[in-house]
């Protein structure tokens, strides 16, 4: 079995420095890192400044940080934190207190939820299922970009 590193356990000056970082430049999400896969959880931050995500492995202890490619001459290079499923979890744990935006919301569903409705072993009956996606509905809309405006009534 993989032996994974342990989230250090956060100052509540680092827990609150790293959730201004991710309510600023970073993303809570649930994504597929393979087509056909269920979703996992994965904090991320992407910066133009390597030793900002330097410092935010270091305290954190776990993660990786890779390189973004470039597609413009024009663009500067930027790396992206990331920190994927109980170990993002962890660290959700940590900075939720001093989260703001949306971020927050996002992350105290994932604390309620999360683990009840993802199995270790990644076998899903039919009713874990069927209430996993209605939670990923609902993390889904907790992003104001995918709110969509009610059509506008007669005055």
């Amino acid at each position: 079995m993989a032996n994974y590193r342990k989230v250090k356990k956060l100052s509540r000056e680092e827990a609150a420095y790293i959730a201004g970082i991710i309510d600023g430049e970073g993303t809570i999400s649930l994504t597929r890192k393979h087509r056909g896969e269920h979703r996992q959880l994965t904090v991320s931050i992407s910066s133009t400044e390597p030793p900002l995500l330097k410092y935010v492995l270091k305290v954190i202890g776990a993660g990786r940080i890779t390189n973004k490619r470039t597609y413009r001459a024009n663009h500067t290079p930027s790396v992206t934190y990331a920190i994927s499923n109980r170990q993002a979890l962890a660290v959700l744990e940590q900075v939720r207190p001093y989260l703001k935006t949306y971020k927050a919301k996002r992350a105290q569903l994932i604390l309620r939820s999360y683990i009840r409705l993802t199995p270790r072993n990644g076998k899903y009956t039919q009713a874990q299922l069927k209430e996993r996606d209605i939670f990923i509905e609902k993390f889904l809309r907790l992003n104001p970009r995918r709110q969509t405006l009610a059509p506008a009534g007669p005055d």
